[in-house]
């Protein structure tokens, strides 16, 4: 009907999100899958407006009403597929989970890890959470732990902090430092905030360097730690809910205003524009050291201790300390560690 109030509710892959079925993504792709029923009636299309989940469901299963987004901590290991399933078969990371959260809801990756890269993971029920903690407008923080052979010197990685170019593709601001060298094996410790698709291999390897482990140590204010391979243990619901009002609240790039652009001169001439290139807005961000940690796995806050490397200490609310978070040599266990 004409002049009809607005329809009110919520985009249905937005609450689909949040109720943990997929990312907003993914729920396009069941939706335009025929996946997503209302009652009898496909969606055909993620505009749809809902105000209730009732009468709602995924490949035949209701869906459940949202529930508080909760965050884990996984240490995957090397080998395992970040992905559900596998058409060849392989060992995917819920393969693992079974044994390390048994009893946890379904849950999905904040980004990935290659099959050969080992390290922290998060894992959320919350879709509304992992699409901010993954954008890289948010700014947050994933430190790496590479061990490397080749030549290469920390003038070469400092320059990583203006960004490159390989292949055509543009990975931005990355802060490398070389930890320690053994002939010409060395351990390099990066730190960025885009996270692109095998990022960390693409530069070293441009470096001329080849990759033989790679882990990655924190995400955000989340530590790996001592953490064993293969375990995993989830953080404080508080702490999930403080650091969520701080990522929601990070302010994004607003964007550039080029004002009216004036009609191009009709010479052929036209003057080139002085001066350097123009540079697009640095989207890394320092770490809040007011943003919450990830508590000790036995839900005990960590012993009251300096930190390490400039890092904020610990305090009772279960805030862990700074630092990598990986031990030297590539063993997961270092500055991480709670005092005893």
């Amino acid at each position: 009907m004409e002049n009809s109030p607005p329809e009110k509710g919520e985009r249905i892959a937005k609450l689909l999100a949040r109720a943990g079925v997929a990312s907003r993504r993914e729920v396009e792709r069941m939706i335009a899958e025929g996946r997503v029923k209302i009652g009898d009636e496909v969606v055909t299309t993620p505009a749809t407006l809902l105000t209730t989940l009732h009468g709602l469901t995924v490949d035949g299963k209701h869906v459940k009403a949202p529930e508080a987004a909760r965050l884990f901590v996984f240490h995957k290991p090397a080998g395992l597929l970040t992905a559900e399933r596998d058409p060849q078969g392989r060992p995917t990371i819920y393969t693992a989970l079974r044994n390390a959260l048994p009893d946890a809801p379904r849950l999905m990756p904040v980004g990935r890890l290659d099959l050969n890269t080992e390290g922290l993971l998060l894992l959320t029920n919350d879709g509304e959470l992992k699409r901010a903690l993954e954008l890289p407008s948010s700014g947050v923080p994933r430190t790496y732990r590479a061990r490397t052979y080749g030549e290469v010197t920390q003038a070469q990685l400092e320059g990583l902090m203006e960004g490159t170019t390989i292949d055509g593709v543009h990975y931005g601001r990355i802060d490398a430092n070389m930890e320690r060298r053994t002939g010409r094996n060395q351990w390099i410790e990066l730190t960025l905030t885009e996270g692109k698709n095998r990022e960390v291999r693409r530069v070293l390897e441009a470096l001329g360097l080849e990759v033989s482990r790679l882990l990655r140590t924190r995400y955000g204010p989340f530590e790996l730690g001592d953490l064993p391979r293969g375990q995993a243990y989830e953080v404080r619901p508080a702490d999930v809910e403080r650091f969520a009002k701080t990522l929601m609240a990070l302010p994004k790039p607003a964007p550039r205003s080029e004002g009216p652009k004036p009609a191009a001169p009709a010479r052929a001439d036209r003057p080139a524009r002085s001066g350097p290139p123009r540079r697009k807005p640095d989207p890394s961000r320092p770490i809040d050291k007011d943003a919450p940690r990830s508590p000790r796995r036995d839900g005990r806050p960590p012993a009251k201790t300096g930190s390490r490397r400039g890092g904020p200490s610990s305090d009772s609310r279960g805030t862990p300390r700074g630092g990598n978070g990986g031990g030297r040599g590539g063993s997961g266990r270092g500055p991480g560690r709670p005092s005893k």
